[in-house]
């Protein structure tokens, strides 16, 4: 076959031919296959003498009988994507000689490259462990993990205490990516760290779409803080503002909760343009006022717990949730008040009940005498009893260690290295999370 190359010079026009012999790879868009180049091919048909395999160069690729011979009872169809190896770029019949058994050890090699380029996590067991990382499987190639790139290790000081970390971690699966990819140097490189950060990223995402108002979810206190704790729902934090903890009135939220803490939320709103999520505790709980007529009538006689001191009264908690107003005018006197702290029992009486406005009025002054002195006989009786209930607890107590044992047998320990270190906010940024938390509507 020959091609017509046609030269114009003024009128006259010349003709040269050109063979296809003297046509260049690269002038058709062919690349030059070279001795040891890992490529992709087709194959194209199956012959007497091996399988003819389009590798995307001028001329046919050839896989020899010998080198099928070499793979065993495996099969191969035309039209099938195989990886070969180039033997020889011109052989004794013109053609590109291959090997799939040659590129079958490498074909990792390629898969790696593709991970790396794709950023794909995987999941790998670890096989031994040396003084700088760890070594895991990659099919049949092995593939070494650094310990800069392994999570948790930067904190850990003292050298004995990373060589026990590490061969803790022979024969475990851990998820990683390929950072690294040089095989004339036979070099593969994975991190822990890269994919475990692509894994978050990638659970925020699922996590977004997923959640939605009105969902209970279980998760974890990742944080907590003066404005409310941060909730760890498996990739992505909400935050429980102080108002949504309780329908009572928790002043330090530190002092109920702590870090680590399971915990059932409920999800007020997703904000999934700022990556913002409301959750609440309190709404997991039926409101108090619903049903606070019912308990407290007016004329009843209640304890409550002195919450808050104004200067037109006097805040009483009667139950968590529910607080009524001691007025200044319905004190038994200016001393009475006085004596009154946050914290303080106090005896009082439903002189009025407003549940639409989360009202109740109260009044010590009257309280009758007779009352008086039985409520104070009945309160002095239930505190010699917990006083005597404290001693006999004391005495039967179990030692601190088993009792330390028991706890962390009967509760998941949790992790301090599993914490989602994108969302452990310091000062700074915890300010501006409690600037910008979403409102919740007011129950």
């Amino acid at each position: 076959m020959e091609l017509e190359f046609k030269e114009h010079k003024g009128n006259v026009t010349e003709t040269e031919p050109l063979s296809m012999e003297n046509l260049g790879e690269g002038a058709l868009g062919f690349e030059e296959p070279h001795r040891g180049q890992l490529r992709e091919g087709t194959i194209m048909q199956r012959r007497e003498d091996g399988l003819v395999v389009d590798i995307g160069a001028k001329r046919d690729g050839i896989v020899p009988l010998a080198d099928l011979a070499q793979l065993g009872e495996e099969t191969f169809e035309p039209g099938q994507t195989v990886p070969v190896i180039v033997v020889q770029p011109r052989n004794n019949d013109g053609n590109v000689e291959l090997s799939i058994a040659q590129a079958k050890q490498q074909e990792d090699w390629l898969k790696a490259e593709q991970m790396k380029n794709e950023e794909t996590v995987y999941e790998a067991t670890v096989l031994e462990s040396n003084r700088g990382g760890l070594t895991v499987e990659f099919g049949r190639l092995r593939g070494f993990v650094p310990m800069s790139q392994l999570i948790g290790f930067g904190r850990i000081r003292q050298a004995s205490e990373r060589y026990r970390r590490l061969n803790a971690l022979v024969g475990k699966k851990m998820l990683l990516k390929v950072i690294e990819v040089n095989r004339g140097r036979r070099r593969l490189i994975l991190s822990q760290q890269a994919a475990v950060k692509e894994w978050r990223a990638e659970r925020r995402r699922q996590l977004l779409e997923e959640l939605q108002p009105g969902q209970v979810r279980t998760g974890r206190v990742s944080q907590i803080t003066n404005f409310g704790l941060f909730i760890n729902l498996g990739g992505l934090d909400g935050l429980v503002h102080v108002s949504e903890l309780s329908w009572g009135r928790i002043e330090n939220p530190a002092e109920v909760y702590h870090v680590g803490q399971r915990i059932k939320v409920k999800v007020l709103s997703v904000d999934r343009e700022r990556q913002r999520i409301a959750l609440s505790i309190k709404a997991l709980t039926p409101d108090p006022w619903e049903t606070a007529e019912q308990r407290y009538t007016i004329g009843k006689l209640v304890e409550g717990k002195v919450s808050q001191m104004a200067d037109f009264g006097i805040f009483v908690e009667l139950e968590p949730g529910v607080e009524g107003l001691l007025h200044n005018s319905e004190l038994l006197s200016d001393e009475q008040r006085e004596e009154l702290a946050v914290g303080t029992n106090v005896l009082v009486k439903v002189i009025r009940i407003e549940p639409d406005r989360r009202r109740i009025g109260l009044s010590a002054r009257r309280v009758g005498r007779e009352e008086w002195e039985q409520w104070y006989a009945e309160a002095a009786a239930r505190a010699e009893a917990q006083e005597q209930a404290r001693r006999e607890a004391e005495a039967q107590a179990v030692p601190e260690s088993e009792s330390a044992e028991s706890l962390l047998a009967e509760d998941e320990i949790f992790d301090e290295e599993t914490l989602d270190s994108d969302i452990l906010l310091d000062d700074e940024t915890s300010e501006d999370f409690s600037e910008d938390v979403l409102e919740t509507p007011e129950a």
